[in-house]
């Protein structure tokens, strides 16, 4: 073997070895944040279920958090979390439930609180999980629900009165700006803690109404008091104020955080990424580049200071926000480690910077976009391009991609549906009264289940989606708050609602950070009428992410087809899959209890499955005996 071989291996090995260790307090047999650690890693050494017995996997308990007579309606998107034995999570009306992680017995559940003090029943909304919190006296779970962030006592399942109002903080409030009518903040994604600062992610509107701003905000993890603040849209006389319009920071809304978030404990940093301007596809109010829009930010964790930024998009109008958390990895770069930030896009690049200067850690070229033809926009006239790695998703669609799944279906798509539609190269804006293809679409590429990521083996998986969107622009209605609005988010498809490109429409892909190749590429869904037919399955739409373990497989649902997919790390090969009783549109966990290890996923109601499992709950796998 050569040396410099030899000495990538023991380099490698040695940066796996750290990285496998937890972070203080925490347990690798157990899933005691949302992205698996305070990195997001979405890893776990566990390794009792392997490629070798995946497929003797079979129920080991079943949680249905649907009341009894009640219309099933929403999704359940929720990760749970597993600490010291218990598992807590976020079920079907937003209720937060602590149960035995061996059994799927309910210990308690909470049912919220509205501003009155009243029991909230069955909030409508997303909770894609909730966040732990102890300092040695003190164990809380602080969970969305919806404009509130509740602080729970872990043990007793009871509000903590000393934290904010009620025991819970109102995030509609402490915006330094007063919120007008129709404006306001959620919170779905659970946000991250850094010592005794719960710092929390937020989901604003999209337009083409006016929206709320959004502003990272850390808390007190034990009053509730608001401790710092970071413009996402600058005031006066702050950093990045240039970049917008005089008054954007008094009427744009949006640059939030809703995917995520990831803190590196020993610096002291938080990894923000950040959404879109507001409003998503016209910009004529907020001329510039608009910054901390589509941003990659680094953050002081303890003042919120800023420490470097990398925007992905300059002024968008593509709704190409960062979707999910970034993944802290170490990856080998000119021969040396390095700490880095990755960020997964619904653009199709995974961004790879420096995580101490924010420097790409390769090129990534300003290269002259399309201009806009809407009058009083002035999109950016260049975009950063990476060129390693390369995409891992397809970034264009012409004429010659049309799906050809029928000479019907081809006929509909040349002669009706695409008739009339504007194929443009990436970064094309909206035109008015003209349907533009958007490729990657408006939900990626990657998503909001971003990526997992292996440090001993240097390779990060992602599920992304492969479907484009579209369009147009049409003039609004007098009294409107913007001179245009949109015709909706379009799919293009066949007369059977399959997407207009060429398969596949879903994938998974394995992609060497350090080397910056793609490993495999396989589908990731399946329409089985479609393979009876004899075509090779062509995935479906995603929502989710996947996890990867010791045991060489990685784990994920989020399809069309409502089915719990094993595949195999080295090849993308699936090894296991089965039918839930819904639609599995969450990204899973898994933990050892008792000696044995389980894979946990949520469920949503969805009146086409017709797998075993709960409607709207969650469904844990474990190996018999």
């Amino acid at each position: 073997m050569p040396s410099h071989r030899r000495d990538f291996l023991k380099v490698s090995a040695a940066l796996a070895a750290a990285s496998a260790l937890p972070a203080a307090g925490e347990k690798p047999s157990e899933w005691p944040s949302y992205g698996g650690d305070p990195h997001n890693a979405r890893f776990s050494p566990l390794k009792q279920i392997d490629t070798s017995n995946v497929g003797d996997l079979e129920i080991a308990w079943e949680l249905e958090t649907l009341p009894a007579n009640t219309r099933p309606i929403g999704m359940i998107e929720c990760t749970p979390i597993v600490v010291d034995g218990v598992m807590y999570l976020s079920g079907y009306g937003l209720y937060t439930h602590a149960v035995e992680a061996h059994t799927g017995k309910v210990i308690w559940t909470n049912q919220g609180f509205d501003e009155g003090g009243r029991s909230r029943t069955r909030a409508a909304g997303v909770s894609r999980g909730v966040v732990n919190w102890e300092d040695g006296k003190t164990q809380r779970i602080f969970a969305p629900v919806r404009e509130h962030i509740l602080s729970i006592d872990r043990a007793t399942g009871k509000l903590d009165d000393a934290f904010g109002t009620g025991g819970g903080v109102d995030l509609n409030q402490g915006l330094d700006r007063e919120l007008g009518e129709g404006e306001s903040v959620v919170s779905t994604t659970p946000g991250v803690v850094f010592e005794d600062l719960l710092i929390v992610p937020t989901r604003n509107g999209e337009g083409p109404s006016k929206a709320a701003p959004g502003h990272i905000r850390a808390y007190d993890c034990r009053t509730g008091k608001r401790r710092w603040i970071f413009h996402t849209i600058p005031h006066p006389g702050e950093f990045g104020y240039e970049t917008w319009s005089k008054d954007s920071w008094k009427e744009s809304g949006g640059a939030n955080c809703w995917g995520g978030m990831a803190v590196d404990h020993e610096r002291g940093l938080v990894f923000v990424a950040t959404g879109s301007p507001t409003f998503d596809f016209w910009g004529g109010r907020r001329k510039g580049q608009n910054l901390f829009g589509n941003c990659i930010l680094c953050l002081d964790a303890r003042t919120g200071e800023r420490k470097w930024h990398f925007q992905i998009v300059h002024h968008d109008l593509w709704d190409y926000d960062l979707p999910c958390p970034p993944n802290l990895v170490t990856v080998m770069h000119n021969g040396r480690p390095a700490d880095a930030v990755a960020q997964v896009g619904k653009t199709g690049w995974v961004y790879l910077l420096d995580r101490v200067t924010g420097e790409p850690l390769y090129p990534i070229e300003e290269r002259p976009v399309p201009s806009s033809t809407v009058p009083g926009e002035e999109a950016w006239p260049t975009q950063p391009f990476p060129t390693k790695p390369p995409a891992f998703s397809r970034q264009y669609m012409g004429p010659s991609d049309v799906a050809n799944l029928s000479p019907e279906s081809r006929k509909y798509l040349e002669e009706e549906r695409l008739k009339d539609i504007v194929f443009g190269t990436m970064f094309t804006p909206p035109r008015v009264n003209q349907e533009v293809i958007c490729f990657p679409g408006y939900h990626g590429g990657g998503l909001w289940g971003g990526a997992s990521w292996r440090q001993d083996q240097g390779v990060m998986y992602v599920n992304h989606n492969e479907i484009p969107w579209s369009l147009k622009l049409v003039p609004a209605k007098e009294g409107a708050d913007y001179p245009y609005e949109h015709t909706g988010y379009l799919r293009p498809g066949d007369q059977n609602d399959y997407p207009a490109i060429t398969p596949p429409w879903g994938r998974i892909s394995a992609i060497d950070l350090n080397r910056c190749e793609i490993l495999w590429q396989a589908p990731l869904g399946e329409y089985k009428e479609l393979t009876a037919k004899g075509i090779p399955p062509t995935g479906t739409y995603m929502r989710g992410g996947n996890i990867a373990t010791g045991g060489g497989l990685l784990f994920t649902s989020g399809t069309l087809d409502n089915v719990f997919r094993a595949y195999d790390q080295r090849n993308g090969k699936v090894l296991w899959e089965t039918e839930l009783g819904g639609g599995g549109y969450a990204t899973p966990c898994t933990y050892e209890a008792g000696g044995k290890q389980y894979v946990v996923v949520a469920t949503s109601p969805r009146s086409d499955a017709k797998g075993k499992g709960p409607q709207a709950g969650f469904t844990a796998f474990a190996l018999p005996g």
